[in-house]
């Protein structure tokens, strides 16, 4: 926009302080230039392009930070310079190097990046870092005044010499100064130098008898600096050596010119581009600074600024603002008292459009939306302008007059206090026949006004809506909150009495309104008050849904937190069982081997049966382990007992389906013991199913045959802690009992100790008539503690 009414409108919006800031956001002169000189864009598409920038910086610099562009400077008259044969100074040269560094940071940036996709890529990829440009500048000059010795080997080598010859002048001098014989010649004991020489001062009364050539006097003439005559070859050859230097500091500098002005296009063309990123990020650091968004770019037209701040206010006292126009309705006609906020509701609206329709983003919620607008017309002015003073009725009529000769469908027109100035009834008469006017170009209007002839205009006409900026009665101060479908009062009845205007003048003043006047404001009062009841309603319901929604996501972390609790411990105690697993296996291999072990020295027939008993039970429990190892899975329902199992119950031993007696009832863990044919075990009572329900009889004993003999008799004799002869008397009876009651097999628990009374009761046992057989005990019996006895 280029005419003075568009420059004016920017102006009196305040967009030339929005430039201001996004210019002190720029890292290059060039960049802030660019700021300074932003417009609004002249179509949706490149409005939406741009703003694609400006989101995609924000999300770059969110995720990895912003570049730097810390040092680019505009070389460009350098490059020229450089690229038609001139030779550039060190200061230039730096300048280039430091443009090329910001090109390589630029391009490593993106690739730290690249798994952020970026409408910028185009920007980023026509850059041309030039590294090894840059470093041989870089190692080739020091600073602006000292180039390196490294730049060429030929500078090395003057240099060299230089610093040779110059130790030896100094030496020559040192020793002259130091010499007694001169020490009174010589106005002070330093070496010096003048025009380029080393020289000694020489009082002036001594100056013949010290042979040399005079360089200089000091300015009172007392001082003369002589180059004595013993260094003036050495002099002589230092200026040679310093005039060869300097030319080949010329012929350095001007071949790194002459790569340069190679590489002048791709600079020039690198530079511009990385003025621009500036310019982009400059943009996203302003977003940042604004807590900005960037809105959806309507293409139905209208505005919906949702939570909208002026930029230019205090975010910390800043009242958002929603604002709508456009859709079922094009004019809003915004009323309420002085002070209340109308004008900058006016001034966010036509801001942040402007804003919008520039790429920038808007200190707006991110569900705000724009619509693409040509042109933004303002009249504001008055005493609520920050920058401007009270306008005359002459000069709005002036302003818009202008404004309807340049408003169109894609225009955003804002009229602040319309038709004020001039008598009432022709100002509000005037600014109706305007609005009018200006709906029928298809413009979209924004107005502030006190007049009530709008207000009535508003509520009888199509497309027209009432607006107003609420005001606290009781506290004589505006909440700035636009409300939208709701006419404005001007409360001058009520702001007069809170300041002590007497009420007798008060009540006259409202005998003079008129009637129709009364009744309107009458219900807009009544409108204004079921607003605040329903709105108070609102917040309370909106308080109680956030509450609930809080406790909701409250309850569901801490649902999540059992669960992770939960499993952690499922995991612990898969890690246990699978420990206890390992140890039973290591165990149950272990008994294995010494199974095989005792089947090398045993019959094979009898020692194979008890091994392959004993890896059914052992496998039994590990497949018992095995299904506890994970407990997420839960075990099915187990066989219980129909009552406790009592010594001489008989049982079926679960994972070898055998048959087995109980020998004695079950601890306090669960543990009994059952013999099952030969072989005694302990085992849990979950491992044993109930065979029948017959009696019981007390632990150790079984039922006698019918017939052979009374009462009950056990199937083993404890002798432990018995003598010899002791124990064979009961060792007699115990036998003589069991060959009556009809016992095959019986026990003799010895103990092992030293081995007397074990030896004592298998002597007894060789001749007893009732014995077959007899043998120790093996492994799970009680092995030498224990003697099996087979009766006949």
């Amino acid at each position: 926009m280029q005419n003075k009414l568009a420059e004016k409108s920017l102006k009196s919006l305040e967009y030339d302080k929005i430039l201001e800031m996004l210019a002190g956001k720029c890292s290059c002169e060039d960049s802030s230039q660019l700021a300074m000189s932003l417009e609004p864009l002249g179509s949706a598409g490149e409005v939406s392009a741009v703003l694609g920038q400006t989101s995609d910086a924000c999300r770059l610099s969110l995720r990895f930070g912003g570049p730097s562009f810390f040092g680019l400077k505009n070389t460009a008259s350098a490059l020229h310079r450089a690229k038609i044969g001139s030779s550039l100074t060190m200061r230039e040269l730096i300048d280039i190097a430091a443009d090329l560094g910001v090109l390589r940071s630029l391009a490593r940036y993106r690739e730290a990046s690249q798994s952020v996709s970026s409408c910028l890529d185009e920007l980023f990829d026509s850059l041309s870092p030039n590294k090894y440009l840059e470093d041989k500048i870089t190692s080739s000059i020091l600073s602006e005044e000292e180039m390196a010795d490294a730049a060429s080997s030929d500078l090395a080598d003057i240099r060299r010499h230089i610093r040779g010859c110059t130790a030896r002048v100094r030496e020559h001098l040192d020793k002259m100064i130091r010499s007694p014989s001169y020490q009174k010649l010589l106005q002070e004991q330093i070496v010096t130098i003048r025009s380029g020489r080393f020289v000694v001062p020489v009082k002036a009364e001594f100056r013949s008898d010290v042979p040399g050539l005079v360089h200089d006097t000091s300015s009172s003439g007392a001082t003369v600096f002589i180059e004595p005559m013993g260094v003036v070859e050495a002099n002589n050859e230092l200026k040679v050596l310093f005039s060869k230097e300097q030319n080949e500091i010329a012929r350095i500098l001007s071949e790194l010119s002459a790569e340069v002005g190679e590489f002048a296009e791709s600079i020039a063309a690198g530079y511009k581009t990385a003025v621009t990123l500036d310019f982009v990020f400059a943009r996203a650091r302003l977003a940042f600074d604004m807590k900005a968004f960037a809105p959806t770019i309507s293409e139905s037209g209208g505005v919906v600024l949702n939570k909208a701040r002026h930029p230019l206010l205090d975010p910390k006292s800043a009242v958002p603002v929603t604002i709508s126009l456009g859709g079922s309705f094009d004019t809003l006609v915004i009323t309420g008292p002085n002070t209340g906020g109308k004008t900058v509701a006016l001034k966010t609206l036509g801001l942040l459009v402007l804003m919008t329709m520039s790429g920038l983003m808007i200190p707006a919620d991110e569900t705000s939306s724009v619509g693409f607008f040509t042109q933004v017309l303002a009249d504001i002015g008055d005493e609520q302008s920050i920058e401007q003073s009270l306008s005359t009725f002459s000069a709005h009529m002036v302003n818009i007059v202008d404004i309807i000769a340049h408003s169109d469908a894609q225009s955003l027109v804002l009229l602040d206090e319309l038709g004020s100035g001039t008598d009432p009834v022709e100002g509000a008469a005037l600014a109706v026949a305007v609005l009018e006017s200006l709906r029928s170009t298809g413009a979209l209007l924004a107005a502030t006004t006190h007049y009530s002839e709008l207000k009535v205009y508003a509520l009888q006409t199509n497309g027209v809506e009432n607006a107003c900026c609420e005001f606290d009665i009781a506290t004589l101060r505006p909440t700035f909150r636009l409300l939208i479908g709701v006419p404005g009062r001007s409360n001058a009845f009520a702001i007069s009495e809170r300041l002590g205007l007497p009420p007798d003048i008060i009540e006259r003043a409202k005998a003079l309104v008129s009637s129709d006047d009364s009744r309107f404001e009458d219900v807009v009062q009544s409108l204004e008050a079921g607003r605040q009841i329903l709105e108070q309603q609102t917040r309370e319901a909106e308080l109680l849904r956030a509450e609930a929604l809080r406790e909701k996501q409250a309850s569901e972390r801490m649902r999540i937190e059992l669960e992770k609790e939960r499993e952690k411990e499922l995991e612990k105690a898969r890690i246990t069982a699978r420990r206890l697993l390992e140890q039973s296996r290591a165990q149950a291999q272990q008994l294995f081997d010494e199974i095989d072990e005792l089947k090398k020295k045993e019959s094979a027939g009898e020692l194979s049966t008890l091994r392959e008993q004993a890896k059914a039970q052992l496998n039994a429990r590990l497949r018992s382990l095995e299904k506890v190892a994970d407990p997420v899975h839960l075990p099915a329902p187990a066989y219980r007992l129909p009552r406790a199992l009592r010594a001489g119950d008989s049982v079926i031993i679960e994972g070898i389906n055998k048959q087995g007696s109980v020998l004695t009832p079950p601890d306090g863990s669960g543990y009994l013991d059952v013999q099952a044919g030969i072989i005694r075990t302990r085992l849990h009572v979950s491992e044993l199913r109930l065979l029948d329900e017959k009696p019981a009889l007390p632990t150790g004993y079984t039922q006698m045959k019918l017939g052979r003999a009374k009462g009950a008799v056990k199937t083993e004799l404890d002798l432990r802690g018995q003598n010899a002869e002791e124990g064979l008397l009961e060792l007699d009876k115990f036998l003589d009992d069991a060959q009556l009651s009809g016992l095959g097999t019986v026990s003799v628990i010895h103990g092992k100790g030293t081995g007397v009374l074990r030896s004592a009761v298998q002597q007894h046992l060789k001749g007893h008539p009732a014995v077959k057989s007899y043998r120790l005990g093996r492994y799970g019996e009680g092995e030498s503690g224990v003697t099996i006895v087979e009766l006949k």
